[in-house]
């Protein structure tokens, strides 16, 4: 299995966190949720980090069976229509976004 993640690197923009939040839950994952051949959509919002770490202010989850999945759902209309509305939440932020594919292993724990 794979996982795509966006990596909002970057601030919200002061007092504008709460409305980022609800614009993410309320506009965003109904699209994300739908994406072809997700299997899990995690959204993990940035709370802490060590001294000196850059700031991600949320980081967006997709897990895909394989890459020629993911490949498919990044083509669908409703990854295009989630690139639109995504340029809404992007007024209440400063930085950038970029995206990275890993190779997912789980292990139990004990």
């Amino acid at each position: 299995m794979i996982i795509r993640y966006a990596l909002f690197e970057g601030e919200i923009h002061a007092g504008r966190e709460t409305e980022f939040r609800a614009y993410v839950k309320e506009k965003l994952v109904p699209l994300w949720t739908r994406f072809p051949g997700a299997q899990e959509v995690r959204v993990l919002d940035g709370t802490e980090r060590d001294d000196g770490a850059p700031v991600y202010a949320m980081a967006l989850a997709i897990r895909y069976p394989d890459m020629e999945t993911c490949n498919r759902a990044l083509q669908s209309d409703v990854r295009f229509e989630s690139r639109s509305v995504t340029g809404g939440l992007l007024e209440m932020f400063s930085g950038r976004v970029h995206h990275h594919v890993f190779d997912a292993n789980e292990y139990p724990t004990a």
